[in-house]
């Protein structure tokens, strides 16, 4: 299941890259034409980017951030720091989410910051988006809640402007942990930022198709409900790992993921160790579940792998995607009367779109299936079109709920 149901506020801004190889807002609709999603994704992620930052106890290498000399805190932990250039979408955004690609030896962590500067020519305070490591050994990785300010608030994972305010510019800051008894230096290879501002719509026009027409990836498949019940200490049990299972089956695909020794935690006998392995290194400790959405692509990326979360403006976008050799984990939303084939509703759930038909529907590896071999699926087209882009929706009980906004995880190499 997806980790929480957005509000209408929270839905109007979650967004991913404009194409496979560059980002950059969108352009302005015809006139009279029906208003598209802004959407930017920017990062800095070599040396010569992190240079433009401002480094304290930190140096940039070839392999990412890392300390270098670290200033000692009360707690009995040493720090260093890289703040951001401020960096301008160009257009006013009403939320932010942040990604990271880090390596997080033991005894270390990273603690991700945002701050904006609003459409007033304000700059509001630092809000903290994740304390996080791969591993659970030495902090609990976690989300920050309560924060919230006449600027902004932050949910869970997403900086949301407040009504009435809009994002012009920000700026991101990383802080690089590390317990004082150890030499170890977490390593920051990537820091980016998606933000959007998304129309409220309760339907979306159907794109056509693409460049991925009769391309099929072959994707291994887990099923989230073969761990249904199992780890409840992670988000509830496997029957809410939707997320974790799709990332873990788009890590597999390009050949990486955990080994057995990282595994022998788990049961011999476990089905699929790998699904469970991915649950507990993406749960968060505040939220309580395993659908933070950046916290799953830094899982991936941990493994080598690069990772961000993003928003697209449609299914001929993310078909440029597949095209190339990447399958997308995509959010959506829906009633069971919304998703011919499905055999559910939810109020949010996360599967990985792998091929389209020739027809230019939709095949995916949808985790919530009760077998590995009943996972892979065929969406119509206009149907999941809709749930995934919508920002707004009609629920069982004839109420108005948030929708997903054309989220997505771009995992590759």
């Amino acid at each position: 299941m997806r980790r929480r149901l957005l509000s209408l506020t929270l839905a109007a801004a979650l967004v991913a890259t404009v194409s496979p190889a560059a980002s950059g807002a969108s352009a302005e609709p015809a006139a009279g034409a029906e208003p598209t999603a802004e959407i930017d994704y920017h990062e800095w992620a070599d040396v010569a980017a992190f240079h433009r930052g401002e480094s304290d106890g930190v140096r940039a290498t070839g392999t990412g951030l890392r300390l270098t000399r670290a200033t000692p805190a009360d707690d009995g932990t040493e720090y260093g720091r890289w703040t951001s250039p401020w960096y301008e979408p160009g257009f006013a955004a009403t939320e932010l989410v942040a990604s990271w690609n880090a390596t997080t030896p033991d005894g270390t962590w990273v603690t991700i910051e945002a701050t904006a500067r609003t459409d007033s020519g304000e700059n509001t305070a630092w809000y903290v988006l994740g304390k996080w490591a791969f591993g659970d050994g030495d902090i609990e990785r976690t989300t920050v809640a309560g924060q919230r300010d006449e600027h902004a608030a932050v949910y869970v994972d997403t900086l949301a402007a407040a009504d009435g305010i809009a994002f012009e510019a920000y700026r991101l800051r990383v802080t690089l942990h590390r317990e004082d008894s150890t030499s170890a230096t977490p390593r920051v290879r990537a820091l980016g930022a998606m933000t959007s501002d998304v129309p409220d719509r309760f339907t979306v026009p159907t794109s056509e198709p693409g460049a991925a027409r009769g391309i099929e990836l072959p994707v291994p498949r887990y099923a989230q409900n073969l761990h249904s019940g199992n780890y409840p200490e992670y988000g509830g049990g496997g029957q809410n790992w939707c997320s974790p299972t799709s990332t873990e089956m788009v890590l597999e695909y390009w050949g990486r993921g955990p080994d057995s020794s990282e595994l022998s935690w788990l049961p011999d006998d476990y089905v699929d160790p790998t699904v469970a392995h991915a649950a507990r290194h993406t749960y968060d400790y505040s939220y309580e579940g395993t659908g933070n959405w950046p916290f799953n692509t830094a899982y991936a990326a941990h493994y080598g792998l690069r990772g961000h979360v993003t928003r697209m403006h449609s299914l001929a976008e993310l078909e440029d995607y597949v095209a190339a050799g990447v399958p997308v984990v995509t959010s959506v939303s829906f009633l069971e009367s919304e998703l011919d084939g499905a055999g559910y509703g939810t109020n949010g759930h996360l599967m990985v779109v792998i091929g389209f038909t020739p027809d230019g529907d939709v095949i995916v590896n949808d985790p919530a299936s009760n077998t590995n071999e009943g996972v892979r699926n065929v969406y119509r087209r206009d149907q999941f079109e809709t749930v995934w882009q919508r920002t707004q929706r009609h629920t069982a009980d004839g109420g108005v709920a948030g929708g997903p906004g054309g989220i997505a995880y771009v995992i590759r190499p």
